[in-house]
Order: C-alpha cells, then sequence, then structure tokens
C-alpha cells in the first residue's frame, strides 16, 4: 500500500458530504474545536462512548446536545449526583394506582444519546448501572432483559480538579469508553467570536439544524465497516498498544480491547477523510484519545497527572516504526 498516493475520495457519497455537513453546523456554535468535534463523529461512527475530562464552562454539555441535535437523535440528560440510584437511570416498575398493575417506567438511558453529567459524583453502584448498558446495550429490571435503542451512545462528563464528594471511575468502567477527550480553552480570537456569536443569536438556547436521522448514523457505521485495513496496519496498531505494557513508568499498560479502540476509530477516521483505506496517520490521530485513559501507571509518576498518560502515549508512537509502503 502506497501510503503517499493520491487518496481516493468517496465521490458523490450522499452519507460523508451530510457527516461533513454535521461538522459544519456544530462548527456555527462550537466555535474553534473542529478536531473535538470530528473526534466526538468519529466515536459515534465507531459505536462508542466518549467521556469529556475538563474544567466546567468549555461547552460539553453544548457538544452532546447539538450532536443529538444535528444528527437528528433521541438525547436524555442526567445530573449524577450522591444521591442518584441506579432506578433513576435504568428505570423501574411502578404501581399503576387505576388498574393495581405493576408497569415499567423506562428512565433516560432509552435513548440514543445520553448525557452523564459529572459522572464520578455518583457512587459506585449507580455508574455500575452504565456498565451493561455499554457494553451490552442492554439493561436488566427485575430479571427482565431489555435492549436499548440503536445507536446508543454515553458522552460522561467529570471535572479533573474537583475531587471533593467524588467516587473515580473504576477502570473496568474507564475501559468503556472509546475515547477520553478534553475540549480546552478557546484562543482570545475563538472567545470573542463566542461573544460575538451570542450577541448575533440573541439568546442562550441555539437552534441546531437536522440534517441526517438515526437510520443514517446506523448505515455509517456499517460504511466504517467496510474500510479496509492493511496487515501491516493491524501489526502497527499492535505494536504501539503492546509498547504501553512495556513502558517503564506504566503499571499496567492497554489491554486488546484497546487495540480494538484502534482498529474502529482509524476506520472511522479514514471514512470522515474520504478515504477506503486506513493510513498510519489515522491511527496516530486517535492514538492518545483511544489510549491514554487505559493506561495504569505507576505510583511514583501517578502523581504527575493524566496528561503524563497522553505522554506516554506520544512517546510510544514516536518508537514504533511506521510501516513501510509496498
Amino acid at each position: 500500500m502506497n501510503w503517499n498516493l493520491e487518496k481516493p475520495m468517496l465521490d458523490d457519497d450522499p452519507e460523508l458530504e451530510s457527516a461533513h455537513k454535521v461538522l459544519d453546523e456544530i462548527s456555527k456554535f462550537v466555535i474553534g474545536k473542529r478536531n473535538v468535534l470530528e473526534h466526538v463523529l468519529i466515536a459515534l461512527f465507531s459505536n462508542g462512548h466518549v467521556l469529556f475530562e475538563d474544567y466546567p464552562g468549555l461547552a460539553k454539555t453544548l457538544i452532546a446536545r447539538s450532536l443529538a441535535q444535528a444528527t437528528g437523535c433521541l438525547f436524555r440528560r442526567v445530573q449524577f449526583t450522591p444521591d442518584l440510584l441506579p432506578a433513576d437511570i435504568i428505570g423501574t416498575y411502578v404501581l399503576n394506582r387505576t388498574n393495581y398493575k405493576f408497569e415499567l417506567r423506562k428512565g433516560p438511558i432509552f435513548t440514543n444519546i445520553l448525557l452523564a453529567d459529572e459522572i464520578n459524583r455518583a457512587p459506585p453502584r449507580t455508574q455500575s448501572a452504565l456498565l451493561e448498558a455499554m457494553q451490552e446495550r442492554q439493561v436488566t429490571i427485575e430479571n427482565e432483559t431489555l435492549k436499548l435503542a440503536d445507536p446508543f451512545i454515553v458522552l460522561a462528563t467529570q471535572n479533573p480538579i474537583e475531587y471533593e464528594g467524588t467516587y473515580p471511575l473504576p477502570e473496568a468502567q474507564l475501559d468503556r469508553f472509546i475515547m477520553r477527550l478534553n475540549v480546552g480553552y478557546p484562543s482570545a480570537e475563538e472567545e470573542v467570536r463566542i461573544l460575538e456569536n451570542r450577541i448575533m443569536q440573541k439568546s442562550d438556547n441555539y437552534e441546531i439544524q437536522s440534517l441526517i436521522t438515526a437510520d443514517i448514523v446506523l448505515k455509517i457505521q456499517l460504511r466504517v465497516e467496510s474500510v479496509h485495513v492493511e496487515k501491516s496496519i493491524l501489526k502497527y496498531i499492535t505494536d504501539i498498544v503492546r509498547a504501553t505494557r512495556d513502558h517503564p513508568d506504566v503499571e499496567v499498560g492497554s489491554s486488546p480491547r484497546g487495540s480494538l479502540a484502534l482498529l474502529k476509530l482509524s476506520r472511522a477516521r479514514a471514512w470522515l477523510d474520504g478515504r477506503t483505506y486506513v493510513i498510519p496517520d489515522d491511527v496516530k490521530d486517535v492514538s492518545i484519545p483511544a489510549l491514554s485513559h487505559r493506561l495504569i501507571l505507576r505510583p511514583e509518576v501517578w502523581i504527575k497527572g493524566e496528561k503524563y498518560a497522553d505522554m506516554i502515549v506520544r512517546d510510544v508512537i514516536g518508537r514504533i516504526p511506521v510501516p513501510k509502503v509496498d
């Protein structure tokens, strides 16, 4: 495979054109974060969940709500608090006093896009209510298994600086997120544009145009599954993930679930760029958000924080040989 070959574009592809229109529409309101939006869209097309870990007020909720509106998906938001119960998320049976029968009252998890806001503020019992849903796309209520909507993804947020009254996510749940993203502060020019945009809109509520439907999202997910991956790229992905296990600052490296995440995200990255095959740059682009949250650092370097995990993945990428051109 010649990685320098002029990439074959998916000409006259209505789904690809629609996906870029979705990006353009959301970018009108989420200023200066095109790369973050692309990664969120890539996660959606990979049928994976996203964890936003960043400071308050950086448009994480706006991104989730805008994504749902632009893709025509059903959206629900749950504010996680210490007194939140699993039944508040998945639902429960309640007594109907008119006929004295128990009826299922579904929780907000029965949606397409679920925003789990400040997920680490709920105790582990409540957090675990999401595990089955995120992995199996189903929930169990009173020994009855119910399928969730398709597509279904969780967009969760947590504050990286406020730890009082929080319950850190266990590694098993962190591993369920296909990527972890940081939105970051806007530049000075972008912040001015945010203010100008607010003046022009005359409201805090932005109207996002619905450009596709949930059915088209499912169709795109199938298209992503057809993106070709050379065996040399598969080895490249494997080498990166295995290198995280041998890094001197890592106690536990990424599992094969990290390899699968890289595979799925790389294919979605390639498709969004209009290619029918994956190149090494696709793997590099998604490696940090896909792998850094899967690493358990050694105690002596843990204090350096989550950003150090990003540096470790970046170091690994720099040391792994890129597949040669055939």
